[in-house]
Parts: C-alpha cells; sequence; structure tokens
C-alpha cells in the first residue's frame, strides 16, 4: 500500500490540466501553461465552476400531479438533485 494517501499522480494532473484548457476555451478565456494570475476572479470562479458542472451535472424531473384543491387540474412539481462525486 502506498502512504501518499490523497497524492496526485502524473497522469491525474495531466488529464485535470487538459479539462480546466478545454473548459476554458468552451466559455471564451485564454489560459496559458503555467501561471495564469492576470485572470480576474470572475474569470478564475468561471472556470472552476463549468468544470463542477461537467463533473456533477444537474438532473432535473419534472412530475405532474393531480390537483387536490381544483378538481379536474394539473400540478407541475420540479425537482431539481446534483449528486457529487
Amino acid at each position: 500500500m502506498s502512504n501518499n494517501k490523497g497524492a496526485m499522480t502524473e497522469k491525474g494532473r495531466e488529464a485535470l490540466e487538459r479539462f480546466k484548457m478545454e473548459s476554458a476555451n468552451e466559455l471564451g478565456i485564454n489560459l496559458k501553461q503555467g501561471y495564469n494570475g492576470d485572470l480576474t476572479s470572475r474569470e478564475a470562479g468561471s472556470i472552476g465552476g463549468s468544470m463542477v458542472n461537467m463533473m456533477c451535472p444537474e438532473q432535473q424531473w419534472r412530475i405532474p400531479r393531480n390537483s387536490v384543491r381544483s378538481k379536474g387540474h394539473k400540478v407541475v412539481y420540479t425537482y431539481y438533485m446534483q449528486v457529487g462525486i
């Protein structure tokens, strides 16, 4: 067993870097290799938020039910769920 619990492998680091670059590219933010200290907080947060949304997509269910108060009418309930890994 390895004592490096939580340590990231080089392959994992490279995959995460590619994923970050793809997310930034989709948002129209120009990232360069290495330090990107010239990014605004909004840009950096947008990249991270985009990555989280891709890893943990939100699910939505719309469930129509008969209304208890108005006979013959339907009420639609919408449920949102996001599952984290």
